[in-house]
C-alpha cells in the first residue's frame, strides 16, 4: 500500500499515512482539526539501463545505423511465408 504525505493548512503539522487506493484522502488534521493537503514530492521509482530513453536507440555512428537498418530488412523478409511451388499436373 502507497505511503501518502500530508500537511495542515492551520498548523504546519506534517505526517505520513498508509492508505490503499480505494480509500478517500485525509482532510482533516489529527493535531487541531484543520484542512489537510496532500503533498506530492519526487516519485520512489527509477528505471536505470539501456533502453528506457529515446536517445538510447540513437548512436553517433553511421556503421551502427546501417546495421540496424540491415537487421530490420533481414527479420522483415524472413518473416514472409515463401511462395507455394506450382506443379503442373496433367
Amino acid at each position: 500500500m502507497p505511503t501518502y504525505a500530508y500537511a495542515c493548512r492551520s498548523c504546519g503539522h506534517a505526517f505520513d499515512a498508509v492508505q490503499s487506493f480505494a480509500e478517500d484522502a485525509l482532510t482533516v488534521c489529527p493535531e487541531c482539526g484543520g484542512e489537510l493537503r496532500k503533498q506530492y514530492g519526487s516519485i520512489g521509482v527509477t528505471f536505470n539501463g539501456s533502453g528506457f530513453y529515446r536517445t538510447d536507440s540513437r548512436s553517433g555512428s553511421a556503421g551502427s545505423s546501417a546495421a540496424l537498418a540491415s537487421s530490420k530488412s533481414e527479420s522483415s523478409t524472413s518473416s514472409k511465408p515463401a511462395p507455394a511451388a506450382t506443379s503442373a499436373s496433367s
